[in-house]
């Protein structure tokens, strides 16, 4: 995808303060829903129906060191299956378990950081899936906290996929057999959220078999997306104070694929996320499961899929899967 004026969106993304974990209130309530919603174009995903694994993985961890055109560090965070124990601390350096795991890309939110949403990623590492996170130039901590380069980042992220399946190929790589090209998600929380939306629609990556998007909205993406039919799922709180719950729910009624929305009555823009509390296991939960059934193809994860999300009556699911 190219880099997109930010000329041109500027005063949209600007008169709504678009924010990350931290950053200032202010997003618009969004248009009103649809009488109906849209017909799904498929009934399921689009990879083989099969068996996603049941144990639990420990977790390895290591950085990788990208940069995108000369001017755009990209460092990657990545979490991947590996051997060892279960249920303990990322190691670094471990050893790769064996099989092939899908791919699922996270974007994080203004001013944060990969490590700051661990717990979550961990927990998917350790359900079987290689989580590639990139800390983006400006919108990361560290970085001039520019919102308007959230615009480039679909473009970052495809990027990232990119050099990340190529370690599957690469002689003497620890991931090297290890990747599964065929099966990849992206996912990302509110500035990360409409990057991922992005990568549906202006930047659509036709590798990507499914999104989760955490309080995102579709300032400067826009809701057209395109290509291949890949279920989606909404994850936001109804009391979120920087990107309003009616802005996420008008995304995901645009969405005209198989998807859910995940709501949490009591949840604001991230401490579901960022924390390691009961709404955060609901949604660590309810999201692998999503992924087991929209990477692996299991449609047992499918079926449990609606319990998980209402665990202890924390948060209510929209389904349309």
């Amino acid at each position: 995808m190219r880099r997109r004026p930010v000329a041109l969106v500027a005063v949209a993304l600007l008169g709504v303060g678009l924010a990350g974990c931290s950053g200032p209130p202010a997003a618009p309530a969004g248009r009103p829903a649809p009488d109906s919603p849209p017909r799904a174009t498929t009934p399921g995903p689009r990879v083989p129906a099969g068996k996603a694994p049941t144990d639990s993985f420990a977790v390895g961890v290591r950085q990788l060191k990208l940069n995108r055109d000369g001017d755009r560090p990209l460092p990657v965070t990545l979490w991947y299956p590996a051997t060892g124990t279960a249920g303990g601390p990322a190691e670094r350096s471990a050893r790769a378990a064996t099989g092939r795991f899908p791919v699922v890309l996270f974007s994080h939110g203004l001013g944060a950081r990969p490590e700051d949403y661990e717990v979550l990623l961990t927990r998917w590492a350790a359900a079987g899936f290689v989580v590639a996170a990139p800390r983006f130039p400006h919108t990361g901590r560290g970085g001039d906290g520019n919102p308007l380069d959230v615009l480039n980042q679909p473009a970052d992220v495809s990027y990232v996929l990119t050099r990340v399946l190529a370690l599957g190929e690469a002689a003497g790589d620890p991931l090297r057999g290890r990747l599964d090209p065929e099966r990849v998600a992206a996912t990302g929380h509110s500035a990360g959220g409409v990057t991922t939306i992005g990568l549906f629609t202006t930047g659509r990556d036709e590798r990507l078999d499914a999104g989760i998007v955490f309080a995102g909205t579709a300032l400067g993406v826009g809701t057209a997306f395109a290509g291949a039919a890949a279920p989606q799922m909404f994850v936001h709180g109804e009391a979120d104070e920087v990107v309003s719950y009616a802005a996420g729910k008008a995304v995901f009624d645009a969405v005209p694929w198989p998807k859910a929305m995940l709501s949490l009555p009591k949840g604001d823009h991230g401490r579901a996320l960022l924390g390691d509390g009961k709404a955060l296991r609901v949604v660590a939960d309810t999201t692998v499961e999503f992924l087991r059934w929209t990477l692996y193809g299991d449609p047992a994860a499918k079926k449990r899929l609606p319990a998980d999300a209402t665990r202890g009556n924390l948060a209510t699911l929209d389904d349309r899967l």
